[in-house]
């Protein structure tokens, strides 16, 4: 049986797609959510509500938010025992599938998981990693907005629609464009902000009671005191997003402290907050190459959405009221179980096609000649740029720099930072070259996979050298049969658009045109071709086949429609 689950930074969930339609699984307690909580009583670990309850009263031994240090090496004490964020994930992860495996009364070892869009690539192994130590097969990592699209758009397949879903979460915030047509659900584009949720907002009405009553507590409160002022202000948030105003109290050392805060003084302390959520919305609309005017709707997600305020600003950004009518806090799950049922085959869905695509731009570092001549290092060259529809494979183009050069060495990198030192690096791979004048062209080729896989080409034309390296995680079980499945998938895709048979016949066509012709005629099918080849260069699919059609009618216009 497989799963959908929905890891959350303040509330997880598991959902099973099962008689045709998603539901979600209650845990032990009857509740559909389980916040994401660990905490430890002695020996025994306690998982979910008991678990976030004993956080005010025994805050050493007990752990929140864990989800924001996936990817790190940080460990959270509980107390004797040290645990890193995927340990705890993972005890999460184990107690949703105990509560599955109650509920259907069978194993449940195969797990469709979700993940921030904007989720960078070590934080998505550790969160596969995670379910692994959970004694779960990942059989796939799902953007949440894409398994909230799924959750929301399940039912319109038949329609023709762009919507935009916008998730706020308890910790973090993303975006997503997508587009329904023909029974595909194609994913335009993904963007975020890994460290914008909830706890964000918590930690304004935290600092406001700190400054408040600094006379009495001092600047740096203490962990047990902190986690007494979390609390409150989780109450407060969520009490402001049903009335005007809201009581902040606790008990400190047998002494009761309060303050009121209103909506509109928690919206001006809220404002540096409200304006990060701009750029990540006009990012996706800008790399899905889609206007607002053009969205069906804008649909909200994720419990922080629920603020007043958000809507409010979602409303004002696009000029229209955002659509609230599903549970901002149980799409995703529902969207993965979703998921599960295509993987697993069933009937139900045969017709849903699900597209993704990579959220953060793939390359390699380069050095880049200035005016001056001299040489800047650690410059980011994208290969597969954000927002391409995977699986994918690119190809860039790159010449040796000095004269006798005998090797060159690419460092591997994701993020979108012009310098790779404020990106990430996943890799390096090294390739020789025959010495000789600089200028020797090295190829460079990135493949990459719905599941994060990478692989990496080298190749120097010239001599024939090459070099191969495919990117994992030494700590992920992959079996040699699925990855060599997997790497068979992408070398299917290693053909260059300009190689393709169909755009060989355009160009084709349209050479024997150009010869065909003369003057004014002539010039026009050169820029036809220029432009088409342009096109090709891009390596984008989509677009040659559109650049295609649009040069076969440009050529029927020239000299008639073709015989054959």
């Amino acid at each position: 049986m497989i799963v959908g689950i929905d890891l959350g930074t303040t509330n997880s969930a598991v959902a099973i797609w099962r008689d045709g339609a998603a539901s979600l699984v209650p845990n032990r307690l009857g509740e559909r959510l389980t916040p994401s909580a660990v905490s430890i009583d002695g020996e025994r670990i306690i998982v979910g509500r008991a678990a976030r309850d004993r956080q005010v009263t025994h805050p050493d031994q007990t752990a929140t938010n864990f989800k924001r240090l996936m990817g790190t090496d940080r460990k959270v004490t509980l107390g004797k025992r040290e645990f890193g964020a995927e340990e705890l994930s993972a005890l999460v992860l184990r107690s949703l599938k105990e509560d599955a495996e109650a509920l259907l009364g069978e194993p449940v070892t195969e797990a469709v998981i979700t993940v921030p869009a904007y989720f960078n690539d070590r934080q998505r192994k550790a969160t596969r990693r995670a379910g692994q130590l959970a004694g779960l097969t990942v059989e796939r990592l799902v953007n949440e907005p894409t398994a909230a699209a799924l959750a929301y758009g399940i039912h319109q397949l038949d329609d023709q629609s762009r919507f935009l879903v916008f998730d706020l979460g308890g910790g973090t915030f993303d975006v997503s464009v997508l587009e329904i047509f023909e029974g595909i659900i194609e994913v335009r584009a993904s963007t975020g902000d890994n460290r914008l949720g909830g706890e964000d907002f918590n930690e304004l009405l935290m600092a406001a009671m700190l400054d408040r009553f600094k006379a009495r507590w001092g600047d740096r409160p203490g962990n047990a005191l902190s986690q007494r002022l979390r609390d409150a202000a989780e109450r407060a948030r969520r009490q402001l997003s049903q009335a005007d105003s809201a009581a902040m109290a606790l008990t400190w050392q047998d002494e009761t402290f309060a303050m009121d805060i209103s909506a509109a003084e928690f919206e001006t302390l809220a404002a540096p907050l409200i304006a990060r959520l701009r750029d990540p919305v006009l990012r996706s609309l800008r790399d899905s190459n889609i206007h607002p005017d053009s969205l069906s709707d804008v649909v909200l997600i994720g419990g922080t959405t629920r603020m007043p305020l958000v809507k409010k600003v979602v409303a004002r950004m696009f000029g229209r009221f955002p659509n609230t009518s599903i549970n901002p806090d149980e799409a995703v799950a529902l969207g993965a179980a979703v998921q599960a049922g295509l993987k697993s085959r069933d009937a139900a869905l045969k017709e849903v096609v699900l597209t993704d695509v990579c959220p953060y731009t793939l390359g390699v570092d380069i050095a880049q000649r200035l005016r001056g001549g001299q040489w800047e290092d650690g410059v980011f060259a994208p290969i597969i740029e954000r927002n391409t529809t995977v699986p994918v494979s690119r190809m860039g183009r790159f010449q040796t720099m000095v004269d006798n050069q005998s090797h060159v060495e690419f460092g591997i990198y994701q993020g979108e930072a012009r310098m790779v030192a404020e990106n990430i690096k996943i890799g390096s791979i090294r390739v020789k070259v025959p010495r000789g004048a600089a200028g020797i062209p090295v190829d460079c080729r990135f493949s990459y996979d719905i599941n994060g896989l990478l692989e990496v080409d080298v190749s120097v034309p010239g001599s024939g050298e090459q070099a191969q390296l495919v990117i994992t995680d030494p700590a992920d079980d992959i079996a040699p049969a699925e990855l060599a499945r997997r790497r068979a998938a992408l070398a299917a895709l290693k053909v260059h658009p300009r190689d393709g048979e169909a755009n060989r016949a355009a160009l084709a066509r349209a050479e024997r045109c150009w010869q065909d012709a003369l003057g004014e005629k002539r010039e026009y099918v050169g820029q036809l071709i220029a432009q088409f080849q342009a096109v090709l260069e891009t390596q984008d699919p989509r677009q040659a086949e559109q650049a295609r059609q649009q040069l076969e009618e440009a050529l029927d216009a020239v000299e008639g429609p073709r015989f054959l």
